[in-house]
């Protein structure tokens, strides 16, 4: 009986979130917590619907404590290094992202993520990296190459961003043209 009270919770927090009323659901999933504070999913939404109203030292509480839950589970993690990014605690963001990525090897958001934690710290090689992982993982993404130019300008490389932006004018012509006009002489032309 417990698994379908379970499931039809979860079932209440889903439907509400497909009609729009946030509100609704941020008070039930509030209730599902008072009444099992252990409720993952709960959490996770209560957490997510905090952030999205920008309530983020409230959807840092409850990410932490979600990790606490679900100490395996990478999107938690990664989800916890957003929120810490966004109240500008970038060493831990970047140690909650590396969590995620460690769990989750093949987590393209969570390498992006990382990058750019690495990149706000001015941490060029470690940004390198994760960028690289992340470019692999979704090579048509313009996101992550876009990122990873920047990166190598930043650290005086022109000519490794100009082999980005070359690679990004075959799938993305206009956002590497965008990319080239924001960069100016520093990348240079392709």
């Amino acid at each position: 009986m417990a698994t379908l009270d379970r499931l039809l919770a979860q079932a209440v927090l889903r439907a509400l979130l497909v009609v729009g009323a946030r509100d609704l659901a941020l008070r039930q999933a509030h209730r599902q917590i008072e009444c099992n504070p252990r409720n993952r999913h709960a959490q996770a939404t209560r957490a997510q619907l905090l952030a999205g109203q920008g309530k983020n030292p409230q959807a840092l509480a409850d990410l932490q404590r979600l990790v606490e839950l679900a100490p395996d589970r990478a999107s938690a993690w990664f989800n916890l290094g957003y929120v810490q990014e966004t109240l500008n605690d970038l060493q831990a963001a970047a140690e909650s992202v590396a969590q995620a990525v460690t769990l989750d090897p093949g987590m393209n958001c969570a390498w992006y993520g990382l990058g750019l934690c690495h990149t706000r710290q001015g941490q060029w090689i470690e940004a390198v990296s994760a960028l690289q992982r992340n470019s692999e993982l979704q090579p048509m993404s313009p996101n992550g190459w876009c990122q990873l130019a920047r990166v190598h300008l930043e650290r005086g490389e022109p000519e490794q961003a100009r082999r980005v932006l070359r690679h990004m004018h075959s799938f993305e012509p206009k956002v590497a043209a965008q990319l080239e006009r924001e960069t100016g002489p520093r990348a240079g032309s392709v």
